[in-house]
């Protein structure tokens, strides 16, 4: 019988070019099997029999009453993540049901998690077809609308075998299950990729869902023209505050048939473009600086680099490793230089990673020790790195820096900083002992960040927290394989390279004579240079 009729959302009005329906709560509704969780643990105790294990059945029930708790809860948190990925079935099993087990009954059944996760799917749970699911999958394909499943799944064979059953598979166009794709819900890669195998986007697609902090999450992240929700159990009560809310509510999906089939087949109006209120004159929108060689430079320090490694020597005899001092300080310079060469390297690619603590203390500093060194190298990595940031070199602020910096306070222009270091830490506290720290609003540093420079990513990182258009702003660096090149890379609109950084001036000559890419649009001796420019008006 149809539910009465209530005014249609403007976001119902226009006909989708797809349908994206979750699975439990819109096209199943699920109930708990009391004696589910009893015939589990009757079907695990018969497999690992088969494997020369004998674990009693109420042994197996209570580490799967436990297991299943801590999924749930892993769950719930998980639907806090922007882009949260899925377990796999062995890690369900031996991370989860399985935990507490001995090992080679854990390893029988991760050999066989996706099999059993299929087998528990129907023993734990009974599924029964939604009302108005056949109408609204039929009204679907009288419009020609495309159909999609898609749904969080640790078992996603046993629900395609249930849609199978149940006559539902051949009048859907497309399952995806977070098992097999390898992310969930609210991740709204898995709504993105669901309407690009249908041959179209999320936002000409409806989103129908029952969960507020998944369903209505990934739907209005991935952009979906509609996002709607069949009430079930669990929509009333989600595990935290959410914020979102659904276009549309409908008690069961028989609400949404008279809906869809009345929905227009026009397309819908483009979004409005938000104004951007445009600066006065010719200023930049923000500024991004880097760090070494523009705000503030550093002069290396080798007799407190040796006291440092004199230091760690020491440190090490205490924790019972035999390092002289000699050791210890020729394998701090011996990782500087490799840390260099490495720098070189990485760089090669388009994707350029950063270092780890880890990886510095342990790969570099470590490979003249042995294991037992390393093991303390590792567990004092990143205290060691922010020691080293501060004992390496001696840093001074460069003329103009807290100048330009005070001037884009006071007109507005917001300031990033996008810095390759080891440690971002160790930058911010070097700021705040300058008095500039508080003018600076968005920081991005590469071992905070695991990228740098002239990877992109890092400069778009602080456009992604400036909000502001690429191409109004400004980036001033001093290193034009590294800083142009991820300007440039992230659609900066004006690059600015500060003479006297890292870089000497026959290198910057030569680099300047060259037309490229990675050549700057202004080019400065100091930072001063630069506040009649941001002040500029028409």
């Amino acid at each position: 019988m149809n539910q009465p009729q209530a005014p249609v959302p403007p976001a119902l009005a226009h006909r989708p070019e797809a349908l994206l329906l979750d699975f439990g709560g819109v096209v199943f509704h699920t109930e708990k099997r009391p004696e589910g969780r009893r015939e589990a643990a009757a079907l695990l105790h018969r497999h690992l029999a088969r494997a020369g294990h004998v674990v009693p059945e109420g042994t197996l029930r209570v580490s799967l009453d436990a297991g299943l708790a801590a999924l749930k809860d892993w769950k719930n948190a998980a639907g806090r993540r922007r882009e949260p990925v899925e377990l796999t079935h062995r890690e369900i099993w031996e991370d989860f049901l399985a935990s507490d087990l001995p090992d080679p009954v854990r390893a029988v059944l991760a050999g066989s998690a996706g099999w059993l996760l299929g087998e528990l799917t129907p023993l734990l749970s009974e599924h029964t077809v939604r009302p108005g699911v056949r109408e609204l999958l039929h009204t679907a394909r009288r419009l020609g609308i495309r159909v999609g499943i898609v749904s969080n799944a640790h078992a996603g064979r046993s629900h395609r075998a249930l849609m199978r059953e149940h006559g539902l598979e051949e009048l859907v166009d497309v399952q995806l299950y977070s098992d097999e794709v390898g992310i969930r819900k609210p991740h709204p890669g898995i709504v993105e990729q669901a309407a690009r195998a249908l041959a179209t986007r999320p936002e000409r697609c409806w989103f129908v869902g029952d969960t507020i902090d998944r369903d209505v999450a990934a739907g209005h992240r991935a952009g979906a023209a509609a996002v709607i929700v069949t009430r079930d159990k669990h929509t009333d009560h989600p595990p935290y505050p959410v914020s979102v809310q659904p276009d549309a509510v409908y008690d069961t999906p028989e609400g949404l048939v008279p809906v869809l089939a009345a929905a227009r087949d026009t397309p819908p109006p483009p979004p409005p473009v938000a104004a951007r209120s445009p600066r006065p004159g010719n200023g930049p929108a923000a500024l991004l600086l880097d760090h070494g060689g523009v705000i503030a430079n550093a002069v290396k320090d080798p007799a407190a680099q040796r006291e440092f490694g004199l230091r760690l020597a020491a440190r090490l005899r205490r924790a019972g490793h035999g390092v002289s001092d000699e050791d210890s300080v020729a394998a701090l310079f011996d990782a500087r230089r490799a840390h260099q060469r490495w720098k070189s390297e990485a760089e090669d690619g388009p994707l350029v990673p950063e270092i780890t603590p880890l990886q510095y203390w342990q790969g570099f500093f470590g490979t003249a020790f042995g294991s037992e060194v390393r093991n303390w190298l590792a567990a004092e990595a990143v205290a060691l790195s922010h020691e080293w940031a501060h004992i390496k070199s001696r840093p001074t602020l460069r003329e103009g820096a807290a100048e330009l910096l005070g001037r884009c306070r006071e007109l507005g222009i917001p300031v990033a900083v996008v810095s390759n270091t080891v440690c971002g830490r160790s930058v911010r506290e070097r700021m705040a002992s300058f008095g500039i720290a508080d003018l600076v609003g968005v920081h991005v540093y590469s071992d905070e960040l695991g990228r740098r420079k002239p990877d992109p990513l890092t400069v778009r990182e602080a456009l992604r927290g400036l909000s502001v258009d690429a191409g109004a702003c400004w980036f001033a660096g001093d290193k034009p394989g590294r800083d142009m090149a991820a300007a440039r890379g992230a659609g900066i609109g004006t690059t600015v390279l500060v003479r006297g950084g890292s870089l000497d001036d026959e290198a910057l000559t030569r680099h300047l004579s060259t037309p490229g890419p990675t050549r700057p649009d202004r080019v400065v001796v100091s930072l001063a240079e630069l506040i009649p420019l941001v002040s500029a008006r028409s």
